[in-house]
């Protein structure tokens, strides 16, 4: 009996001193833990260096007066694209006026239904605040069409007829991009083989050229970091499918 109650003893113990090296195995938690990617705090200062932002985000920067500051973002057909800036100007400046200029995936400067696209901030004035409608986003145009198409858009934000005196000075900028779906009374009949990317060209002549396109190449050319979470329709579904059947 003394054997027996020996025995378990020694296992107890030995259950004991396993329990806390098993525990110290598993995985902690991760320290970020949001899962969420955070907004970008730099802007390009040209279009190939573009920053990529999303819809709703709130992108944030530091720059000086003179400086091109440029962001990037994804629209598709039907979709009508609102981009927001704010400038924070420095304490003591002379008037400024500021400006957004956006540009399709062709780089060509589309026009603004609406928005304070070029705005004139006073002497003293700590910020100014600007506004771009774009077109709603077609599936497909003529050629000679400036008509906005799905791809990737450029916003740069500048100071135009900047005084001799403020060039150099720091400020700080915001941007957002709000989205808007015009539904299927937006949509057209055609559509684009592929949406206006950089590089999207170049990765097709590279698939082409291996024949079965499924395999990865190092050297194959890196698309944008334009993106939209859902993929890119170009046209090929819209609710004009149920109220025209």
């Amino acid at each position: 009996m003394r054997l027996i109650r020996a025995f378990g003893g020694a296992l107890l113990f030995l259950g004991l001193a396993v329990a806390p090296a098993a525990a110290d195995t598993s995985p902690s938690p991760s320290g970020s833990g949001d899962g969420g990617s955070a907004a970008p705090t730099e802007a390009g200062t040209s279009f190939r260096s573009a920053t990529a932002i999303d819809p709703g985000v709130r992108a944030t920067a530091q720059g000086s007066t003179g400086d091109y500051l440029y962001w990037s973002f994804g629209a598709d057909a039907t979709e009508r694209p609102t981009v927001h800036a704010s400038v924070r100007l420095p304490e003591e400046h002379a008037g400024e006026t500021w400006q957004i200029d956006v540009y399709d995936g062709l780089r060509r400067r589309q026009a603004c239904r609406y928005g304070a696209q070029t705005r004139t901030a006073p002497a003293g004035v700590a910020s100014v605040e600007l506004a771009c409608a774009l077109r709603t986003v077609r599936g497909w145009a003529e050629p000679w069409s400036d008509d906005p198409l799905p791809g990737t858009y450029y916003v740069r934000l500048s100071a135009v007829g900047l005084p001799a005196s403020d060039v150099g000075r720091a400020i700080s900028a915001e941007v957002r991009v709000e989205t808007a779906g015009a539904g299927g009374a937006a949509a057209v009949d055609g559509r684009l083989t592929e949406p206006l990317i950089p590089g999207i060209a170049l990765r097709a002549d590279t698939e082409d050229a291996s024949g079965d396109g499924g395999s990865e190449d190092a050297s194959a050319p890196v698309l944008s970091g334009t993106a939209l979470e859902d993929g890119w329709a170009s046209g090929w579904w819209s609710d004009r499918w149920l109220w025209t059947g």
